[in-house]
Formats: structure tokens, sequence, C-alpha cells
């Protein structure tokens, strides 16, 4: 339950952040966010990562809500048995949420930290627990998985 209720909440904050954005900052604008590196830019994202599948948000809708109910799945079912397994699939879970909330209400994504000091894609809160959740998941997956199946398997 508090793996579901921290994905919540992350989806409120991101949620949060995308309203104010909308409601402050004229569409492609720049405003300064953190000097030399980040920029807060409004940006109506109707693709994915990078823009690709522009377009295809229903698409994407439909991917996002197949991973959203994928994750809880996992998380129900305890497929990670440690915090750290639950904590990836939270984060993930969050994001996948986040956007579909935007795609299925908004029929775009709203994207608004804009790196300065590189060229790269603009992003948004759900994008950051996505991709921190999956970093965390690879180093779960390859260093404490089966430490923690072992333990689950050796206490029942």
């Amino acid at each position: 339950m508090l793996y579901y209720l921290l994905a919540a909440v992350l989806v409120v904050i991101d949620q949060l952040v995308k309203l104010w954005v909308r409601g402050n900052i004229p569409l492609g604008t720049a405003i300064p966010f953190i000097p030399g590196l980040m920029d807060l830019t409004y940006y109506q994202n109707t693709g994915a990562a990078f823009s690709s599948f522009s377009g295809m948000t229903w698409l994407l809708a439909l991917v996002s809500l197949a991973a959203s109910v994928a994750v809880a799945v996992l998380l129900a079912k305890d497929f990670f048995p440690g915090r750290l397994g639950r904590l990836t699939l939270s984060l993930i879970l969050a994001g996948a949420m986040g956007n579909l909330i935007d795609r299925v209400f908004l029929r775009f994504v709203t994207d608004m930290f804009q790196t300065t000091f590189m060229n790269f894609a603009i992003f948004n809160v759900a994008d950051i627990c996505v991709v921190v959740g999956g970093i965390l998941m690879v180093v779960y997956v390859l260093f404490f998985w089966d430490k923690d199946k072992e333990k689950l398997h050796d206490a029942s």
C-alpha cells in the first residue's frame, strides 16, 4: 500500500508542476530555472521520448495504460520482493500514470525541464520518475533481486 501511495503522491506532484507551467509560462517560452543548467520551457509533446511517435497520442495512451496496469500488478504480486525493487515499480508507475493523464485529457504531454548546458529533450516530472525508476530497476535486478528472493525463500 505504501508504494501505491508513493506513486500517487508523485503523480500529484507531476500534475501540479504541469498545471503551474501551463498557467504561468507561455507556450514555447523559456524562463531561467537553474542558471547554467536548466530553464523551464512550456512544450506540448504529442509523441514519446525525444518526440518520437509524434501525433500518435492515443496509441501512446494505450501503451501507457497497459504499462501502468502491468506495473501495478507486479507491485501487487510482490514481483520484486525487496524495498528497492518495489520503489522502482512505484516510480515507473507514477511516471506512466502522470503522462497517461496528460495524453487522455489534453492529447499532449506537458514538458518543461530544458537543459541549457547540453542539447537534450525537454522533459517533465513523470519522465524523471520513469528514468530514475528504470535505472534503479537495472541496479536492483543486477545486484539485489537474487538476494531478496533467497531471503524470501529462506523465510518461508
